[in-house]
């Protein structure tokens, strides 16, 4: 008879998502030099738990970089269950911009990732590419947004903006939503 896989302790899964959440934050601020030890106190769990959930810098890496991914793309639709289309999608849009210029200073540690033979961007573009998606299909339900426009149009341009407030503040990026959603409302289509 096969053996039932055990299921990850409710404990475990909470140290794993601190960890991960701790390990975002210390290489955006620290860069690739921190410490494994210094992610595991910092998140208050002990080495060799970090070492048993992400066996190596680069797995933590790609781990932490999957999280924040999925986090921002899990918000739409939790926005368009509370606000109108195109205010979800201008909520969503700012919450992108903070998660880009977060990842801007992983810059240096994903490169390492990528040098070890790990892709984290593998999924990024579907991922991101569905979220949007998501939110342009509500905003044609509900003749807020633009019908015309692409997913893939709109990652571009989100991209460009985060790109241009890189070494900025995620202020600077406001201007550049605020025309950015003009564009894409419904009544600016038809002006």
């Amino acid at each position: 008879m096969p053996a039932t896989p055990r299921r990850t302790r409710s404990d475990a899964l909470q140290n794993r998502e601190r960890l991960l959440e701790v390990a975002a934050q210390v290489f955006a601020e620290q860069g690739l030099d921190t410490a494994p030890a210094a992610i595991a106190k910092q998140a208050g769990v002990g080495v060799g738990t970090l070492y048993r959930h992400f066996p190596t810098r680069e797995v933590l890496i790609d781990a932490a970089y999957r999280r924040q991914l999925t986090q921002v793309c899990g918000k739409v639709n939790d926005l368009l269950a509370q606000h109108p289309a195109a205010e979800a999608t201008r909520m969503w849009m700012e919450h992108f911009i903070h998660y880009a210029t977060a990842k801007s200073g992983m810059s240096e540690a994903l490169n390492a990732v990528i040098a070890s033979g790990i892709d984290p961007y593998s999924d990024s573009r579907a991922l991101l590419t569905d979220a949007v998606a998501t939110l342009l299909a509500a905003g044609a339900r509900d003749g807020s947004l633009r019908t015309d426009v692409a997913p893939d149009n709109v990652l571009l341009l989100m991209g460009g903006i985060a790109y241009s407030v890189r070494h900025g503040t995620e202020e600077q990026a406001r201007p550049l939503v605020d025309l950015f959603m003009d564009a894409l409302t419904k009544d600016s289509a038809t002006s």
